[in-house]
């Protein structure tokens, strides 16, 4: 597993370069709060790589705090899976035990997936950070499509908001939703302002809940035996189709 075309895409300075092993032991102390997530985390990752620390003093680009969070640095991970591992539940897991806001590249065969996850003080616990919803996308670095060579060639330090490291990692945030909607739509587009990047992440949530409320339809029509029940299902299963429809019109923005 190669993770050179991503992790080349950032542009990383040689003086953020970080290029060490993690144990897993780091993991299993901070990351798995039950003995299942323990083995997922021993059985599932081959291997864990620590490739950069992206900091003010290397990147130019000020830290940020708030009363909801400090970003005083960026991590860059590389993570390889075994074949075995339940990529999803080890994403979570690994953006939970690392305290800094993490961009991660997850491998597993062929397969790369590039997840990122807003981190912010806990509220219920002084100085724990929690994590909050993770955004992923997958990727085919050794033959990437037009979309996924355009979000890769959009994710150089130097083309992202320098304004503070919360800026700075929320841009990137907003390429990877944007790098969804291009597998949707067929075309990649950076949001134009912050307006249209809330209008792309809501299209997007509105769009997982449909697609959810769909399946839930589609095996009820399958198991209905009453004709109207039926017809019923259909009727709402069409207007859901119609609500995909208009709601893949709102993901949209500017070319990059």
């Amino acid at each position: 597993m190669s993770f050179a075309p991503v992790i080349d895409s950032l542009g990383i300075p040689p003086s953020a370069l970080v290029e060490q092993r993690v144990p897993k032991k780091l993991l299993l102390e901070h990351g798995a709060p039950t003995a299942a997530d323990k083995r997922q985390i021993q059985d599932g990752i081959d291997e864990i790589v620590w490739v950069a620390a992206l900091k003010p003093t290397n990147i130019g680009v000020p830290a940020f705090q708030d009363a909801v969070r400090e970003y005083l640095e960026v991590a860059v991970l590389t993570v390889e899976l075994r074949p075995a591992a339940k990529p999803a539940r080890l994403i979570e897991l690994i953006h939970r035990a690392i305290p800094y806001p993490l961009i991660l590249a997850t491998g597993q065969g062929r397969a790369v997936s590039l997840s990122l996850a807003h981190k912010r003080w806990s509220q219920g616990e002084a100085g724990k950070v929690v994590i909050e919803e993770v955004r992923q996308a997958a990727l085919n670095p050794e033959a990437p499509s037009t979309q996924e060579s355009e979000f890769l060639a959009s994710l150089s330090v130097s083309r992202l908001p320098t304004r503070d490291l919360f800026a700075f990692y929320d841009g990137i945030l907003v390429r990877l939703a944007a790098l969804e909607a291009a597998h949707i739509l067929g075309r990649f587009l950076v949001p134009a302002d912050a307006g249209a990047a809330v209008t792309l992440a809501e299209a997007l949530e509105a769009r997982a809940r449909i697609e959810r409320q769909l399946v839930v339809l589609r095996a009820q029509a399958r198991r209905e035996t009453q004709v109207n029940r039926r017809v019923q299902i259909n009727l709402e299963m069409s207007k859901l189709e119609r609500n995909l429809s208009e709601t893949l019109l709102k993901v949209g923005g500017s070319p990059e």
